[in-house]
């Protein structure tokens, strides 16, 4: 798809909403009372898709009403943010995205068409996916040290591999090489399905990925893992350590988030946030998510937004560290 025809649409869409009915004409006192859209920027089966398709099912039981996922993948997020563009902002169609999509791709591509702070309203940060770093079993080190003891020593002879260039897997390596003054040669793949074998065959020595790609050769002993890249550790791995506790502030874990299209009704925001919230909590919703490698969170508006400007501040200087040029 034509990027710049795209983000024309976009931008003629978001005039033509602004002229809209008034919030008053959306207010309704029994709110919801039809479907409500969860609107993926992505395929099937990745990780906005998968939060979103277990919070949808929980949603629509406590609402009384279908919540159904739509995925519109395509144009860096701008055929998911045209999707909410056209759709009356009544509290009925929502996106669930992760930070990438206004962390990353506004750094890296120019003129996207869409905004965090002009387009859209925060609703809830759902979860968080630590993604890991990992070793092949010839790297002789045990702990994240010892790793960077090696890589001080080594300069330029260990290599990393990651899911491709601009991605988080990449960004959390770059930013660990700035944190940590190492050197690493980077050897970028198209996607995890690609990374992950090659790491688990040798040909990379390490990288980042998610615990669900990696679980299953961690206990076949052919990869080994030394720390996670959020903020803090993780329920899914109580025994590995965050780089934080050796880098402080370092959080690169991908979050997953709500949000609603500029001048949604406050009170339809409020009942979802609410609603979330409290499936966070709910048991079978953090063993489902634990399964996939995500923890719950289920946070307020406020939580997201600044998570979201956080991440932003942290991807930017890790964008730089790469030096990544905006296409």
């Amino acid at each position: 798809m034509n990027r710049r025809l795209v983000n024309c649409a976009f931008g003629a869409v978001l005039a033509a909403a602004a002229l809209a009915a008034p919030p008053s004409a959306w207010a309704q006192a029994d709110y919801p009372n039809r479907t409500i859209r969860f609107v993926v920027p992505y395929s099937s089966g990745g990780l906005p898709d998968t939060v979103a398709r277990v919070f949808a099912r929980h949603l629509g039981l406590r609402l009384g009403q279908s919540v159904v996922v739509e995925n519109r993948p395509g144009a860096n997020g701008v055929v998911a943010a045209q999707a909410l563009a056209t759709a009356p902002a009544d509290g009925y169609t929502f996106l669930v995205t992760d930070g990438s999509m206004f962390s990353i791709n506004p750094a890296i591509y120019r003129n996207l068409g869409y905004d965090y702070r002009r387009d859209f309203m925060p609703v809830s940060l759902v979860a968080r996916a630590p993604l890991y770093l990992a070793v092949h079993p010839k790297v002789p080190v045990h702990s994240l040290q010892e790793f960077i003891a090696l890589a001080k020593s080594k300069p330029g002879m260990l290599n990393y591999g990651s899911s491709g260039i601009g991605s988080t897997h990449h960004l959390s390596m770059e930013a660990l090489k700035k944190s940590l003054d190492i050197d690493l040669v980077h050897i970028p793949f198209k996607g995890t399905g690609q990374s992950v074998p090659a790491l688990i065959g040798g040909q990379v020595d390490v990288l980042f990925s998610a615990l669900p790609s990696l679980s299953g050769f961690v206990k076949a002993d052919q990869v080994r893992l030394l720390a996670s890249n959020a903020l803090e550790r993780s329920k899914q791995a109580p025994d590995l350590p965050a780089i934080a506790e050796l880098v402080p502030g370092f959080d690169f874990a991908p979050i997953v988030g709500v949000l609603a299209m500029k001048g949604t009704p406050s009170s339809a925001i409020d009942r979802i946030s609410t609603e979330i919230s409290a499936i966070a909590r709910l048991p079978e919703v953090i063993e489902t998510l634990e399964k996939a490698g995500v923890d719950s969170i289920g946070g307020s508006p406020a939580d997201y937004d600044k998570a979201v400007l956080a991440e932003n501040e942290r991807m930017e200087k890790a964008i730089v560290a790469a030096e990544i040029k905006s296409q």
